[in-house]
């Protein structure tokens, strides 16, 4: 079991982390009297009530019925109910053995709290399904089915790519919370809260006389995911409104969904304000920009966070990145046209590509100054040269094999997990085509 506590206490202190603060082993870890945290993909947090364990997120489909099992080594009996942080597949997936272990024990069913719009998700993610696989697939590391790719999200030990998104047997919500909500398990009262941040579904909850607070994902232990390039609108103003009014609380357990716990008051404040702030100032200038009629491209090559404070461990670009959320700022405030006319109505990308090639003197040249570009270390010059060369040629393998020399040299040079993912599932698109040939 490990101390978790004095892990993040030495992390957050010296502002250092020499080691992984994103943890998936699988470990059950007692941090406080009669409350455990299971570190996997995602973590999950359980209480004994008294009256059966009140836990918090289910992780995924693969790590769902190894958790129940550590679980039940550490207290055995019903599972009382099962919070959502909110609705992504990472804190939901392993529902079904969470229920399937009270039914099949003779216990009382399952109680799920969630928001109300977790199960507008679900319903969303049953409309997109082979969408979501697609994306999800490419953000950690794969592409598209038809290209031969799998999803990484995976048990350790490997196994079958999973052939849904959302899982058959995930739990419905039975018990749905607006804004706001409480109840009592064995004299203690939690409560739920709702705020917009990764999210338009995310609850928080607090223990108001153990001051204990699950944060869900509104703490990552990553600069927030507030930007994924490919996923529906992220709220990083709201994001950063909800750290405050958890800070207010003065909570000395905080208890995330991923990364380690924190304890302590005055070092959970300190962390809740350094994320706050960042994001607060990063909305800041994108809007100060957008007023002065600055374009996404003015903006993006203009706003930056401050390198000591992407520094910090629990604030390192490392899944999502800036970048990307002055992205998702734009698009909150100004909509999905990036300013730039040409833009607006665009030619297929196909047939510029094909006239570009046509000007440069062949696909196969452009393909060869994309190289160039790219040793010479102006990746982000590198990439549409490389691009327009395989739009104009698609099936070429010589033009392919540089467009994935390119997108991989790009991948190695970059740090947030979206951005190595979808570069390498660039990559490997080319790849197929080179194989074909």
């Amino acid at each position: 079991m490990a101390d978790l506590l004095a892990l993040s206490a030495k992390v957050v202190d010296s502002g250092v982390a020499d080691g992984p603060v994103n943890r998936t082993t699988g470990e059950l870890s007692e941090v406080a009297d009669g409350l455990c945290m299971v570190e996997s993909f995602s973590h999950t947090v359980a209480w004994d009530s008294g009256e059966g364990l009140v836990c918090f997120d289910a992780s995924h489909v693969n790590t769902g019925a190894a958790i129940v099992s550590e679980l039940q080594k550490w207290r055995p009996g019903r599972i009382n109910t099962l919070v959502y942080t909110h609705g992504h597949i990472d804190h939901v997936g392993g529902s079904g053995a969470f229920a399937a272990h009270n039914t099949g024990n003779g216990h009382a069913p399952l109680r799920v709290v969630g928001h109300e719009n977790v199960q507008r998700r679900f319903d969303r993610y049953r409309s997109t399904e082979a969408w979501n696989i697609l994306i999800n697939a490419r953000q950690f590391g794969g592409v598209r089915d038809d290209l031969g790719m799998t999803n990484d999200l995976r048990p350790a030990g490997g196994g079958k790519r999973l052939p849904f998104f959302l899982p058959p047997d995930t739990a419905d919500v039975s018990d749905v919370v607006g804004d706001f909500s409480s109840t009592t398990f064995g004299g203690e009262t939690i409560e739920f809260h709702h705020g917009k941040g990764e999210t338009d579904d995310h609850l928080w909850s607090w223990f108001p006389d153990k001051k204990w607070v699950a944060t869900g994902d509104f703490v990552i232990w990553n600069f927030p995911n507030a930007g994924n390039p490919q996923k529906v609108q992220r709220w990083p103003i709201e994001w950063a409104q909800t750290l405050r009014r958890i800070a207010a609380k003065e909570p000395e357990l905080l208890l995330p969904a991923h990364g380690l716990p924190i304890a302590g008051k005055e070092r959970i404040a300190r962390v809740l304000n350094e994320i706050a702030t960042a994001l607060e100032n990063l909305v800041r200038d994108v809007v100060a920009m957008m007023n002065n009629g600055a374009t996404l491209d003015e903006i993006i090559h203009t706003v930056r966070v401050p390198a000591d404070t992407l520094a910090l461990p629990y604030l390192r670009p490392l899944y999502d990145e800036p970048e990307f959320v002055v992205r998702g700022v734009w698009r909150q405030f100004g909509g999905w046209w990036d300013g730039a006319p040409s833009r607006l109505k665009p030619a297929p990308d196909a047939q510029v590509g094909a006239e570009i090639a046509r000007l440069t003197g062949g696909a196969d040249v452009l393909a060869r100054r994309a190289m160039e570009v790219a040793e010479s270390g102006e990746l982000r010059l590198a990439f549409p040269l490389a691009d327009f060369a395989g739009w104009a040629e698609p099936d070429n393998p010589e033009v392919h094999e540089v467009r994935a020399a390119v997108y991989e040299i790009r991948r190695k040079h970059e740090t947030s997990l979206m951005a190595k993912g979808i570069f390498k599932g660039a990559a490997r698109e080319s790849e197929r085509i080179v194989d074909k040939g």
